[in-house]
């Protein structure tokens, strides 16, 4: 009797004191509100959330303006260049306004010396832009023009020429601002420059526009602004 005694009460004594530790094991396992707690602030702290952050929310609207004053900033410097040169009137008054721009550039190249090679260089990076530019409107819109009424002779001989004034900026920024020789280049450069806008606009340019209807008139000085203007 003793002995089974003894056992029951072994027996409650182990039950309770199994039931004590699985309480202590239970009290260290995380809840399902404490879980979904530190998700929801993980989610919160993450760079990628955008809609439960307001730091999120902050920077990415800083993003977006900086990028629309950007894009409105470049927006207004194309129609600012670009209306300058359309206010010239028709499309070759449009091209010999900008002859006469790259031509006071040079000038200011020639007046410079040795000791101003920063000064030299940005003015050939303002004179290769300007270069560019017009060289783009032609031959995108002026010299096929050229060609659909016959003058194909013309647009060539131009289109050409426009491969030797590359070759020409391609050695004045191989040779340095500072070489001995830079002014007698620009000096060849110019003039290349100088003969190639003398014949589109006292030979080619009038001779072409002649024959031009007001309606083709327009719609040429239309394509011209338009490519002046995503050039600019």
């Amino acid at each position: 009797m003793a002995t089974r005694t003894q056992n029951r009460n072994s027996s409650r004594t182990s039950t309770r004191s199994t039931g004590k530790r699985i309480d202590s094991a239970d009290s260290t396992r995380p809840t399902a509100s404490s879980t979904s707690r530190t998700r929801g602030s993980a989610r919160d702290n993450s760079a990628f959330s955008w809609g439960g952050s307001n730091k999120g929310g902050a920077l990415v609207g800083a993003a977006l303006a900086g990028a629309a004053i950007g894009f409105a900033a470049n927006f207004g410097r194309k129609f600012l260049m670009q209306s300058m040169s359309g206010m010239a009137g028709d499309w070759d008054e449009v091209l010999a306004a900008e002859h006469d721009a790259a031509m006071a550039i040079f000038d200011k190249m020639l007046a410079t010396d040795a000791s101003q090679t920063f000064k030299r260089g940005m003015l050939l990076t303002k004179l290769t832009h300007a270069l560019d530019k017009h060289a783009h409107e032609e031959e995108m819109v002026v010299y096929p023009a050229l060609r659909e009424a016959n003058e194909a002779h013309d647009a060539d001989l131009l289109e050409g020429e426009h491969g030797y004034i590359k070759t020409f900026i391609y050695e004045l920024n191989q040779m340095g601002p500072d070489a001995p020789n830079w002014l007698e280049k620009v000096r060849e450069f110019r003039d290349l420059v100088r003969k190639h806008a003398h014949v589109e606009e006292e030979q080619v340019f009038p001779r072409f526009k002649e024959r031009m209807s007001d309606e083709q008139n327009a719609k040429i000085t239309s394509l011209v602004n338009r490519d002046g203007f995503w050039m600019a």
